[in-house]
């Protein structure tokens, strides 16, 4: 390339060390990884300062390894290094986002997702040239473990504390005994919680993709709620429409290939007076108030290219709405549905929840 105009160098230079940050940002990731597989924050963060000598044999791993990865983690700021003694320090703040899963401010779930998508970049480079999807059962296997660690966070948060009171009604109609389909559902993590929280209701879970099916069951099984939860092999548009009183799209919603359709599915499915549930990333209404207000656009954007605008394309009709779709294109879909009544019911720093009801 033939540079024709007299460059800013500190602007060049300024630009260069952003983009350093940003590649130092996706090898963190793996590292994070690692660190997270082998419980090498976990124990840290038990352990208090500490050697790498002795955090290798707090987890049983290499002393060696442990050492360069300590360094590196000192380099990016995840832990504290004291040059004195040659200890490591993690943090009690940086534990509670990278050292478990059980802290409202965790988002370790989210860096085997990284390298998911690493592992995918021929396919998706593929995918530009042709326009082809990318089915969601064609991703690399981390991406499920990921999706349901990561999000779990948010669901154990809000969803039974706050989503569900939001919603006009459900609440006690879950209390008294409901019966809820939930669609996309993964490994069935907002149904789990529910479960526990309302033990009148019964909850069923439809998803395409077989293998998360037999995870949400195992994952019923493990909590104890497999008589009231139950997962089964069905797409948007083919579930038993059972007059449900609440169906739910956790964070699914904007992968359909055709979202009007389902939306129009799940209508049907409503018992009188039911509702439809969405739960979707929080966005704008275009691409310069979404920038402007979501500070993690950056990883929501790559994400939806990756999994969310591959998984529709590979679908009929492929409407693809991508994850930061924004409110007034998810009220545009659920009217053409034949709703008539849509409200955004909450949000927090990542989702907004959106109730919609048949008629005016």
């Amino acid at each position: 390339m033939t540079i024709e105009t007299e460059l800013d160098m500190a602007a060049v230079g300024a630009f260069a060390e952003r983009i350093a940050g940003l590649l130092t940002g996706g090898a963190t990731a793996a590292l994070m990884v690692v660190g997270d597989r082998l419980g090498l924050y976990r124990a840290l963060a038990e352990a208090g300062p500490a050697t790498p000598a002795r955090l290798a044999g707090l987890t049983g791993t290499s002393d060696r390894y442990v050492r360069e990865w300590l360094a590196q983690q000192a380099a990016v700021g995840i832990v504290r290094h004291d040059a004195a003694d040659g200890t490591f320090t993690l943090p009690a703040e940086h534990a509670a986002v990278v050292a478990t899963d059980d802290s409202p401010a965790s988002m370790i779930g989210a860096a085997p997702m990284i390298t998911g998508l690493h592992r995918r970049v021929d396919e998706m480079a593929d995918a530009f040239r042709t326009g082809r999807g990318i089915a969601w059962d064609a991703q690399d296997p981390v991406i499920f473990e990921s999706t349901e660690r990561f999000f779990r966070v948010g669901y154990r948060n809000s969803l039974v504390a706050e989503w569900i009171p939001a919603l006009d009604g459900v609440r006690e109609r879950l209390e008294a005994g409901a019966s809820v389909a939930d669609i996309g559902c993964g490994h069935g993590a907002p149904l789990l919680l529910l479960a526990d929280a309302f033990p009148n209701s019964r909850f069923v879970g439809y998803d395409v993709h077989k293998p998360s099916v037999e995870t949400a069951r195992a994952r019923a099984a493990e909590a104890g709620v497999a008589d009231r939860v139950t997962f089964e092999v069905h797409h948007s548009q083919d579930y038993p429409r059972e007059k449900y009183d609440l169906v739910t799209f956790f964070d699914s919603f904007h992968d359909l290939g055709d979202p009007v359709g389902a939306a129009a599915y799940a209508r049907a499915a409503l018992a009188p007076g039911g509702t439809l549930m969405l739960v979707e990333p929080v966005a704008g209404d275009d691409l310069a108030s979404t920038l402007a207000r979501v500070p993690t656009a950056g990883l929501n954007y790559a994400a939806s290219t990756f999994l969310c605008t591959a998984n529709s394309l590979s679908q009929p009709v492929g409407l693809a709405l991508g994850a930061l779709a924004g409110e007034a294109r998810l009220r545009q879909v659920l009217h053409e549905a034949g709703y008539g009544t849509v409200r955004r019911a909450a949000e927090n720093m990542f989702n907004m929840v959106l109730e919609a009801r048949p008629g005016g």
